[in-house]
């Protein structure tokens, strides 16, 4: 489980690191992607400090400057790596409150898939805003991360 959890969120960060470095190419980006990619990010900080149980710094929608990026994203994935190689039950349920304070539980292996479902349903919507906007995106599949 950890060997393919860790894979997962390999390649979850090969792609934000493409979309990043995409984006730094590019002189003007969709707002609605800066939008989008800030959510990504955000998530994805504030479901492992769920898992940690620790408040989060960030709020659901915040929008982060692009020139931050990179360094979220890489605190992000420190972070889960961190979590999967000391995890010792996937089946432990964690507990949480979500952004309108219902709790809920689910166990730490739905999490950290939802993690990566949830960046790839976004990246998604990102790379049709580009489309959208005569911008050619990159391809992301998981397909091309394996070959």
């Amino acid at each position: 489980m950890k060997g393919f959890l860790h894979q997962l969120f390999d390649y979850n960060f090969y792609c934000n690191k493409k979309l990043i470095a995409q984006c730094d190419a590019l002189e003007e980006f969709p707002e609605h992607s800066t939008k989008l990619f800030s959510h990504i990010l955000n998530a994805h900080h504030i479901w492992n400090q769920r898992i940690l149980g620790k408040p989060s710094e960030y709020q659901v929608w915040q929008i982060h400057q692009k020139d931050k990026w990179g360094d979220i994203h890489y605190e992000n994935q420190r972070a889960t790596f961190e979590i999967i190689t000391n995890a010792d039950d996937f089946t432990k349920r964690i507990d949480y409150e979500n952004s309108e304070g219902r709790t809920y539980a689910n166990d730490l292996k739905d999490i950290l898939f939802h993690i990566v479902n949830h960046s790839t349903h976004h990246r998604g919507q990102i790379l049709t805003d580009f489309r959208t906007n005569g911008i050619e995106p990159e391809a992301l599949d998981y397909i091309f991360y394996k070959r």
